[in-house]
């Protein structure tokens, strides 16, 4: 499925039962200078120590950069979509960095139900249980869309962290900024309705807050995953989805994968 969405500006606004609603929603929160990253993956070939700075602005660490200068321990892999990347309950080896394409993490009870905890993109990390002592993987993950990894020994990326301090602080915020984003969805389930929930979650699908962001966000996610997503029912997501298109915040034809969101859509986390 295809979104796109404007990048108009508006005004920030918050839910007051907690559920950020506003042009920085799932924004990164640090940021770093290119020139920077340069040098610590040119530090990091030479085994060498290496300072790098913050800044305030809105552009996103290039991982990529930093994890150039592994050597050894490291290895680039390509899954193509509806590839399972790991089971859940399989052995828990490496961290793994999402260079390109989109991917889901599922869990399963017991009783066989499943439900999808995330979709992650381009630029984060997934798996990094394994660095908490965790030996099994918790849930699923499988390539949404055709993939590029990188996949680091649990060994290698703790060295790494322990001796470069500054890509350590990094890490451990970008991993904070995302359980934010789990602590917001968990109130979001716990307090709003399936409609919001559904409203909340294509606004983030669709990186909604991202200065001059628009791209392609939901490739093969149709309305069963975002039922997963919303914990709701399938016909549920379509009444909501219809009626969304109804009042024009969004548009799709279910001939094709277009979808395109409006930030209209936002009315509906913010009405009370």
């Amino acid at each position: 499925m295809r979104k796109t969405i404007p990048t108009g500006g508006s005004a920030p606004c918050k839910n007051r039962k907690g559920v950020t609603a506003n042009r920085k929603l799932h924004s990164d929160v640090v940021s770093s200078n290119r020139k920077d990253q340069a040098a610590v993956a040119t530090a990091l070939k030479k085994g060498q120590p290496a300072v790098i700075t913050a800044n305030q602005t809105n552009q996103s660490v290039d991982w990529d950069a930093l994890l150039a200068g592994i050597n050894g321990g490291k290895s680039i892999l390509e899954y193509t979509a509806e590839r399972i990347i790991f089971h859940q309950g399989d052995s828990a080896e490496a961290i793994f960095y999402l260079r390109r394409g989109k991917v889901k993490l599922t869990v399963t009870s017991q009783q066989g139900k499943e439900a999808i905890v995330a979709i992650l993109g381009a630029g984060e990390f997934f798996g990094e249980g394994c660095l908490a002592g965790q030996t099994l993987h918790v849930s699923t993950a499988v390539a949404v869309t055709d993939c590029t990894l990188a996949r680091i020994e649990k060994a290698r990326m703790a060295r790494m962290l322990h001796e470069q301090h500054e890509i350590s602080e990094l890490f451990v915020t970008h991993l904070l900024s995302r359980n934010i984003r789990y602590e917001e969805d968990l109130v979001d389930q716990l307090f709003n309705s399936s409609e919001k929930r559904l409203a909340r979650i294509l606004l983030l699908l669709a990186h909604f807050g991202k200065e001059g962001r628009s791209e392609d966000v939901l490739p093969r996610i149709n309305q069963e995953n975002l039922a997963q997503m919303v914990g709701t029912t399938r016909s549920r997501v379509s009444h909501f989805m219809s009626k969304f298109k109804k009042l024009g915040f969004v548009d799709y034809d279910s001939s094709s994968d277009g979808l395109t969101v409006h930030s209209g859509l936002l009315s509906v986390i913010l009405h009370e």
